[in-house]
């Protein structure tokens, strides 16, 4: 993002906002799931809002502008509050990743819809639709703190799960770091990790 703000400033300056918008509405789902699955936690604390000055984090609005991977503020919950709290808790955390998948075929079809002849309105499409494929699928990554270790462990066994959690509050945090880090002047091994499925899935839409 950063080399095309330097490239094409124009170009960059149509899709920050489309950035801005596609972290809202990944934290802004799993507030609404929450909600619906019963915990107002979301509510109370100010977060069931589309208003990006609650769901956004600046440090992580600055890590999507140097890679295609970013955050927001976690999405606040009370698994107490939830009828079963280890499927609800799968539920809203795979919320987010969902939304975004959606947004990207919104933009797709967009693009194969209407007939739009700006080359900088398609280029920003196709961008933009990048970037939620990549947010969403590095998302669903099962390392903690990210949303695919909720998910994943709520698919295991209990003693399974129980094992992994443990695992991952130890050393999620430090393996993603070293999966974001590159190495030797390569692009990070998270890089080389997403793009076959991102490249998959954006062939998908718009091949």
């Amino acid at each position: 993002m950063i080399n095309l703000f330097i490239a094409q400033p124009l170009l960059f300056l149509i899709i920050f906002p489309g950035i801005l918008l596609t972290i809202t509405i990944h934290e802004y789902a799993h507030c609404w799931t929450a909600d619906k699955l019963g915990d107002p936690t979301p509510r109370v604390k100010g977060r069931l809002t589309l208003d990006p000055r609650a769901h956004l984090d600046p440090l992580g609005v600055l890590a999507i502008l140097f890679t295609r991977f970013g955050w927001g503020k976690p999405a606040p919950y009370d698994p107490y509050n939830l009828k079963d709290p280890v499927r609800d808790t799968a539920l809203i955390a795979a919320s987010g990743a969902l939304v975004n998948f959606l947004a990207a075929g919104i933009l797709a079809a967009i693009y194969r819809v209407i007939p739009i002849s700006s080359e900088l309105i398609l280029i920003s499409i196709v961008q933009l639709a990048a970037i939620n494929v990549y947010l969403a699928i590095f998302n669903l990554i099962p390392v903690k703190p990210l949303d695919g270790s909720k998910v994943l462990q709520a698919l295991l066994p209990s003693d399974m799960a129980f094992e992994y959690e443990k695992f991952m509050d130890q050393f999620g945090l430090m393996i993603l770091i070293l999966l974001l880090i590159p190495l030797a002047g390569r692009t990070a091994p998270i890089v080389q990790l997403i793009s076959p499925v991102a490249n998959f899935v954006l062939g998908l839409l718009f091949g």
